[in-house]
């Protein structure tokens, strides 16, 4: 239903996806479960953020992005209880949070943040426990249901193995799923983690953030995170707030909010680009050696302009649909790429553009593009560098005969790095 209504929205002309993605909200409303209204964070009389007007539903993963210092933790901190905003209201449950018991808040709301927890002589399971005290009695003696949930949120966060070992003798990764199964044992309807996935390897960056994500669809948990993988948090939020500047300085949807300007203006980048079409980084070379022309599509090129960007050669490339994934990454690497709309034969405008663009150009790369679909055209401008002169690179298992009659051949090779070597070579 969600599906076939997102749908039929955007066959409407008028309609954009992020307008889309509001209607089918209205459609499908979900009850709001915390509000901040002119929210102002910080410590003793001094504001770190101001202005915070958030409307947060239940079952989102909300992420919070920003450089270090920009006031990510203190407004977990401040939403969690542990600091009294400076001015302004927050609505937990459509209850003032200042109202709200610590037994009541912990009934609500869990919190993982970054100090590190390695109590001695505890078990998994007793740690665990721990999160069951706003439920317990005054003894804190558990009942069977205690340890069900305990049970239960170890084999949510896919760790029921580790339940008889010591928590002391855990791995970084192994605790941080620890930490969140300590916090789903609350039962909370609200999650608070800052930087979840600080000093975890790749393995458990995922692992951590897969599970993460699961809890909003499967248990409803809204979970709110200080993440500084702008990457994942495109992936995976279902909204996203800038910090910068005292401010949140965008709020919405990551589809929305997640433009290559604002990720540039947020992080202050000078050599890397977010590629909205991506949701990646990419790092720009300085371009301090000669240009190199790259004939690609379809995917074909965007591992030979990492790799060229990577040691500093500047990029030329084409003829592209604008909406191919090597002008996504050719542009996000700071290439100068010729382009055409999609969907369309090879332009002999845009071909007449890429040819005068070989003249600057040292080398030519073959990317390996296909010589019988949409970029067939493309095998013109091979044509046309041997004719000038170029030496003609390629990445194709079988060298082209190119430039009749003197039928100059492509030089073929079995890999990019040898093929950048014999560039190298030639300097």
């Amino acid at each position: 239903m969600a599906i076939s209504l997102y749908l039929e929205l955007l066959n409407r002309a008028s309609i954009t996806p992020g307008q889309a993605r509001q209607i089918m909200t209205q459609h499908h409303p979900t009850d709001e479960i915390l509000c901040c209204n002119q929210l102002a964070v910080g410590y003793g009389n001094k504001a770190i953020v101001s202005g915070i007007n958030l409307r947060i539903r239940a079952g989102h993963f909300i992420s919070l992005l920003g450089p270090n210092g920009t006031g990510k933790t203190t407004l977990l901190r401040t939403l969690s209880g542990h600091l009294a905003p400076l001015s302004g209201s927050i609505q937990l449950n459509r209850h003032p949070l200042s109202a709200l018991s610590p037994a009541a808040l912990a009934r609500l709301m869990a919190v993982v943040l970054t100090d590190k927890v390695s109590p001695p002589l505890l078990s998994v399971f007793d740690f665990v426990a721990l999160g069951r005290y706003p439920h317990t009695n005054f003894l804190g003696r558990l009942t069977a249901r205690d340890r069900k949930v305990v049970l239960e949120s170890l084999d949510a966060v896919h760790a029921g193995e580790l339940v008889r070992r010591e928590f002391a003798n855990l791995s970084d990764g192994e605790k941080q799923k620890i930490l969140i199964a300590r916090a789903l044992a609350q039962e909370p309807r609200v999650l608070l983690l800052d930087e979840p996935t600080a000093h975890l390897d790749l393995k458990h960056r995922i692992e951590v953030m897969a599970i993460l994500r699961s809890l909003c669809r499967s248990q409803g948990i809204t979970i709110i995170a200080s993440l500084h993988d702008v990457d994942i948090a495109a992936k995976v939020s279902d909204q996203v707030a800038l910090l910068k500047d005292g401010a949140i300085t965008a709020w919405g949807f990551p589809e929305d909010v997640l433009t290559g300007d604002a990720v540039t203006a947020l992080y202050d980048f000078d050599s890397a680009c977010f590629s909205h079409q991506l949701g990646s980084i990419e790092l720009r070379g300085d371009g301090h050696l000669e240009r190199v022309f790259v004939v690609a599509g379809a995917g074909s090129g965007a591992a030979v302009y990492r790799m060229l960007a990577k040691r500093g050669y500047n990029i030329t490339t084409g003829v592209l649909h604008s909406n191919d994934l090597d002008c996504y990454v050719g542009r996000s690497l700071g290439a100068d790429c010729t382009t055409q709309p999609p969907a369309s034969g090879m332009s002999e405008t845009a071909l007449r553009r890429a040819i005068t663009k070989l003249g600057d150009c040292r080398w030519v790369i073959d990317a390996g593009f296909d010589l019988v679909g949409p970029y067939r055209g493309n095998l013109e401008l091979l044509q046309q560098a041997a004719a000038m002169g170029k030496t003609v690179f390629s990445l194709r298992e079988q060298s082209l005969q190119l430039a009749a009659p003197a039928k100059t051949g492509s030089l073929a090779f079995g890999s990019l790095n040898q093929l950048l070597n014999r560039m190298e070579d030639q300097r």
